[in-house]
């Protein structure tokens, strides 16, 4: 099992390019950024996590530009999204953003997308909540096409273009993974019962389906419990901080993943 570091990315904290460096310095697999445009000021959306939406929601950096960044200070760290509201932006966009990225950092990106939880947000970028799953769908099967095909087109109920060229193509091929993530009722069909996955996943023919854990506790004892049912990565977390209050919390994780023998 691999371990990889989730970071809020924000304008008061480490830079993009520092932090990607230091991550890769200390020997961890991947570096993944979570994504939110903005935070409307009046919500009725409840935080996930119970409480007050911390401060770093509405503070984030654009999520392909500092993944950019990084990729051009590494030379082997994997850089995700984690996750990416492809509902909230137009397929065509996204579709070069990801090629770029993945161009930018030798094929070593990994496009993890969610369907979000803030309806406010969402709306803000005229997103029907009640049809967010398909938007989702119909946004990754599109895109997929632009990534494939030379001349690509797309017909969906909500996502509708004629034949398009578009360039770059990702290096990965046929295009970088995707890893669908979430928390809320339908995380059941996509990501969260590893056991019931893996039988969906062989009822159906396909092959393994990897997961990704975001915000594992940085114990030892429960990395193994999580190797021990089929994670292939779990993603520690750092609080957001000043630069100097990342660094040392980087450092408390770099001694667990010392120990980590995978």
């Amino acid at each position: 099992m691999e371990l990889g570091i989730t970071y809020f990315l924000t304008d008061y904290g480490m830079r993009p390019d520092e932090l990607a460096r230091k991550v890769e310095e200390r020997g961890f697999e991947s570096l993944f950024l979570p994504e939110h445009t903005h935070i409307p000021a009046s919500r009725d959306s409840a935080y996930p996590g119970g409480g007050e939406l911390p401060r770093e929601y509405s503070h984030t950096l654009d999520l392909f530009a500092a993944l950019a960044a990084m990729a051009a200070v590494t030379e082997r760290l994997k850089l995700g999204t984690g996750v990416c509201l492809i509902i909230q932006r137009d397929p065509i966009v996204t579709a070069k953003e990801v090629a770029t990225v993945d161009l930018i950092s030798g094929g070593r990106f990994l496009f993890g997308i969610g369907a979000g939880w803030n309806i406010e947000e969402m709306s803000n970028h005229g997103t029907d909540p009640t049809t967010r799953f398909r938007r989702m769908r119909e946004s990754v099967e599109a895109m997929k096409a632009i990534w494939t095909e030379d001349e690509a087109e797309y017909h969906g109920r909500i996502i509708d273009f004629d034949p398009i060229w578009c360039w770059p193509k990702p290096v990965q091929k046929p295009h970088p993974p995707i890893l669908v993530g979430g928390r809320g009722e339908k995380v059941l069909d996509r990501v969260e019962r590893i056991a019931e996955l893996q039988r969906r996943r062989e009822a159906a023919g396909r092959g393994s389906i990897p997961v990704t854990v975001f915000g594992a506790k940085p114990e030892i004892r429960l990395l193994e419990r999580l190797k021990a049912v089929g994670v292939a990565r779990s993603l520690l977390f750092i609080d957001p901080g000043s630069p100097d209050e990342v660094e040392r919390h980087l450092d408390r994780l770099a001694e667990v993943a010392a120990q980590w023998d995978g």
